[in-house]
């Protein structure tokens, strides 16, 4: 099974979303909780180049945050995701 990162910060509503969206897709994956890392977030940033949360990891590739995981549930591209 594809690992899958869920990176997210407190308060956000749109983090507690994507994990909802994830699990209701029988996604299993790592939250990793950058509120109070601010390292963890800079080492974020220079990995995808964003500074908003959530942001999606699914094996080495981006997938984005609550609305890129939305619109990807909805075209059927998440289950393709989480097959590989």
């Amino acid at each position: 099974m594809v690992e899958i990162k869920v990176y997210t910060t407190q308060p956000c509503s749109f983090c507690a979303r994507v994990k909802e969206l994830l699990t209701a897709h029988g996604a299993r994956f790592t939250e990793v909780n950058l509120a109070k890392d601010a390292e963890g977030r800079m080492a974020l940033v220079g990995r995808t180049g964003m500074m908003t949360f959530p942001q999606v990891v699914i094996g080495d590739r981006l997938l984005g945050g609550f609305k890129e995981t939305l619109e990807a549930a909805e075209s059927g591209r998440l289950a393709e995701l989480l097959a590989a």
